[in-house]
């Protein structure tokens, strides 16, 4: 049996997921409602794939799968998402992504995806694989950082402590942002960098 942790905080979802995935007679499916849960079942128990979402609340899946690459763990990463944003898909094979499939894919595809990544194979959904080609995230993991906090309604103060960094250093991160995003302010410049996946 091929043991799946699944990661979906879309209850609906989860369960149609892995009651497809149980039809299949040769996956054991466990079930995680968010990423923090699905942290926690990574480092208690064994599995051969994780099959995450990217947008959760506490912990997305592109930091699970940092988590996986960071921790060595001998499991492979499988991302499904209603959001075909280019940036996500660049960011998910940095962080060690086998597989970048959108949600309404068939069921067939999915379990041959998971089978060819069980073989040491990458499968990414064409449509996101030539989005992700047209444009590369000018943003540097600091200045993601400020902007996510910035987003969150932080004051510089705040993200400067948050970052542990000088509040200068803080603003730096935040005006390279805007200036590369061409954004008006702090929010325009995170919501373009969201709408793109690169946040």
């Amino acid at each position: 049996m091929i043991r799946i942790l699944l990661a979906e905080d879309q209850a609906m979802v989860r369960g149609a997921l892995a009651a497809l995935l149980r039809m299949n007679g040769q996956f054991e499916v466990v079930e995680a409602a968010d990423g923090l849960v699905a942290k926690q079942q990574l480092q208690q128990q064994a599995f051969d794939l994780l099959l995450s979402d990217i947008e959760m609340p506490g912990c997305s899946g592109l930091d699970l799968a940092l988590y996986v690459k960071q921790q060595q763990l001998p499991l492979q990463v499988m991302i499904l998402t209603t959001f075909g944003r280019a940036g996500y898909v660049q960011r998910a094979l940095d962080a060690g992504v086998k597989a970048f499939l959108l949600k309404d894919a068939p069921v067939e595809q999915l379990t041959k995806a998971i089978q060819q990544v069980l073989l040491g194979k990458k499968v990414i959904d064409p449509e996101l694989l030539l989005n992700a080609l047209g444009e590369k995230d000018p943003l540097t993991e600091k200045e993601r950082q400020a902007l996510r906090l910035a987003s969150e309604g932080k004051t510089t103060a705040e993200i400067a402590v948050a970052l542990f960094i000088a509040e200068g250093t803080a603003r730096n991160y935040l005006s390279e942002a805007i200036s590369k995003l061409q954004a008006g302010n702090r929010v325009d410049a995170a919501r373009i960098a969201r709408q793109k996946g690169w946040l």
